[in-house]
């Protein structure tokens, strides 16, 4: 199948290779992107101009930022695609079915779980809708797991509201963790809260430690996964604060991006400001 990938990052580069394990034609549009995604592309077929690329494709796949997934998904509209649309973005169920109502029964909700597939067993990605099953059979070879679930009424994006549930917990609870050592840090506390979690919490203060390392060079890119959430609790009449802030808390270590992986020390001085902006 000829399949264009919308935008081969680090988890679609990953996307993009698997595809390719399996024996498809993998493209992809260079136009705008940086240096990093041309050496993540190098063997899929170029495309210099969007529209070349959507009217070559017979199915597209959708990998960005949760924020640009709506408006990247109109502009393949408006190119007049006839192909599958498959949505892989941590987006909300309402913000999916915005999509869906782009491309009618061509539309296939996905959601990711895990690091970019390069290792098997790690990552998973669940698709749903009238076409999720054969869509999961292209990827039958290789380290990513597609996984199609049932289709039934109103299924169509419950990819979505999967992953929402999940990344609620798994990104929720690391950006509790670091707002718990910010509160010590900034109420002058933060050795006696180690002292104590080791204690009576063992390992919580590596735990922190390691949180910190791994999320620092990603935290950017997981506000508006957490903002999709949010909505997403509202939209269940469930209380979405807490992942607003949780956006609001990886926004504010946007200084981390791309860089190594940083100290829970260095986290906490970027955490350790006063409404005005000025350290403490």
């Amino acid at each position: 199948m000829r399949v264009g990938v919308l935008h081969p990052g680090e988890m679609g580069a990953s996307v993009a290779a698997s595809l390719l394990v399996n024996g498809h034609e993998v493209g992809w549009c260079s136009a705008g992107r940086s240096q990093q995604s041309r050496d993540r592309a190098v063997d899929l077929q170029e495309f210099k101009h969007f529209e070349d690329l959507v009217a070559w494709a017979e199915l597209l796949v959708s990998v960005c930022p949760p924020a640009g997934a709506l408006e990247l998904a109109q502009s393949v509209h408006a190119c007049a695609f006839e192909g599958l649309y498959l949505d892989a973005n941590a987006i909300a169920p309402t913000t999916a079915r915005e999509i869906s109502q782009l491309f009618g029964a061509a539309y296939v909700d996905g959601g990711i779980i895990g690091p970019p597939a390069w290792k098997a067993d790690t990552t998973r990605l669940y698709v749903s809708g009238r076409h999720a099953s054969a869509v999961a059979t292209l990827f039958s070879e290789g380290v990513l797991n597609a996984v199609a679930m049932a289709h039934t009424e109103g299924s169509e994006v419950a990819a979505s509201a999967l992953k929402m549930a999940y990344a609620a917990y798994s990104k929720g609870h690391s950006a509790l963790l670091l707002a718990a050592n910010a509160l010590a840090y900034n109420s002058g506390v933060l050795q006696t809260l180690h002292d104590e979690w080791n204690l009576s919490m063992p390992g919580m203060v590596k735990r922190s430690e390691a949180t910190a390392q791994a999320i620092s060079p990603k935290a950017w890119r997981f506000v508006g996964e957490m903002e999709q959430i949010s909505a997403t609790f509202n939209d269940q009449a469930l209380p979405g604060d807490f992942h607003a802030g949780a956006a609001q808390l990886y926004a504010q270590l946007s200084e981390f991006k791309d860089q190594p992986p940083a100290s829970l020390f260095a986290l906490l001085e970027a955490l350790n400001l006063s409404s005005d902006g000025f350290s403490r």
